[in-house]
């Protein structure tokens, strides 16, 4: 049965009839959410040789041919008849980039024909549009100049071809890919190794012990000693039956070239001063782990989910420090300090 309406317009050949019909897959990952025209020739789909007329000069010249009903809104239709719609799967933006037929003479009075067909597939995740993969294919045909029919079989089956290929290609990455995660899961774990060169990890059966205060003063200061707190962290992740496994590294440490005590002032008051800025590090991190849970995460952003609440808590942290050494008075006011002694360690004791 011809694939092209009757009634040849001035051309020569009838709008292209585009097939749909079920696919022969059904999509168990995905359905496709929108369709997008992103193609750089959209006036027509085709340029086909016109079959031969008696009495008039054969043609060897293509002439431009769309689809009936419009190119692109056949290609929709075609792909909304063709794949069942489960919105329990992923959803998915297919891009058009290209959908052509072109034609040329070809030996022995015949025309060579090739359908090419070019789709970029993303996945539309909590707002976000994340790239999958791409596709360009198509099939080449050998027609006798008197049968149009080779031209819709060819573009339905490059179509297909686009589209079985998108479908072969998530269920085969759909439980190992990071990009197609359903969910995560957060996993942290305190870094607590022997201390390296110029850093101590805290731990809370390793207290600070004057040893570690190794620098001196950057400039001129009154006070008796001085610590270099922080806290980072380290990530990497890995898919998990379709879950993103996000697995966390905290890091609170202490520089010992940044930190520095006065000859004559090692004593135990000054050592636990100066181990409650370490403490005040330890407990900021402990809150950022409270922060930083699947219910504010998403698959497509996480990271910089997690980079925005990391600076919040160092902004935190620094806050704290000042507070501290403001209410104590670098630890000068006793009374002060045993009050942040207490408040340290109740909050540590809860986290």
């Amino acid at each position: 049965m011809s694939m092209l309406s009757a009634g040849k317009p001035d051309t020569g050949v009838a709008p292209i009839v585009l097939k749909a019909e079920p696919l022969p897959f059904t999509p168990k990952e995905f359905y496709v959410a929108s369709v997008v025209d992103e193609r750089a020739r959209r006036k027509t789909m085709a340029h086909i040789i016109p079959a031969p007329t008696p009495g008039i000069p054969t043609s060897t010249t293509a002439v431009p041919v769309d689809l009936q009903g419009g190119g692109f809104k056949s290609v929709q239709n075609f792909i909304s008849k063709g794949l069942r719609r489960n919105e329990s799967l992923r959803p998915v933006v297919i891009r058009l980039k290209e959908c052509q037929v072109t034609e040329a003479p070809a030996e022995k009075g015949r025309v060579e024909g090739r359908a090419v067909v070019a789709m970029v597939f993303e996945l539309q995740s909590d707002g976000e549009t994340i790239p999958l993969t791409e596709y360009k294919g198509g099939i080449k045909y050998n027609r006798p100049a008197s049968q149009l029919d080779a031209v819709e079989p060819a573009l339905r089956q490059s179509l297909t071809g686009a589209l079985s290929f998108f479908n072969t290609w998530i269920e085969k990455e759909a439980k190992s890919n990071p990009r197609l995660a359903k969910s995560i899961k957060v996993f942290f774990n305190d870094y607590e190794a022997a201390s390296a060169a110029d850093t101590v990890f805290y731990s809370p059966v390793r207290p600070l012990n004057w040893d570690d205060f190794v620098g001196s003063p950057s400039k001129p200061s009154k006070y008796a000693a001085a610590i270099f707190p922080s806290f980072s962290y380290e990530g990497r992740t890995e898919v998990v039956d379709g879950i993103l496994h996000l697995y966390l590294d905290m890091k609170v440490y202490m520089l010992q070239s940044s930190s520095w005590v006065r000859p004559g002032s090692k004593d135990g008051y000054s050592l636990n001063h100066e181990q409650k800025h370490f403490d005040l590090a330890k407990l900021v991190a402990e809150r950022f782990k409270q922060k930083i849970t699947p219910d504010i995460l998403t698959v497509a952003d996480y990271n910089s989910i997690i980079q925005y609440h990391y600076i919040e808590s160092f902004r935190e942290m620094n806050q704290l420090q000042e507070q501290y050494d403001a209410e104590t008075q670098h630890g000068l006011n006793q009374a002060a300090q045993e009050k942040w002694n207490k408040k340290i360690a109740e909050e540590l004791n809860k986290l």
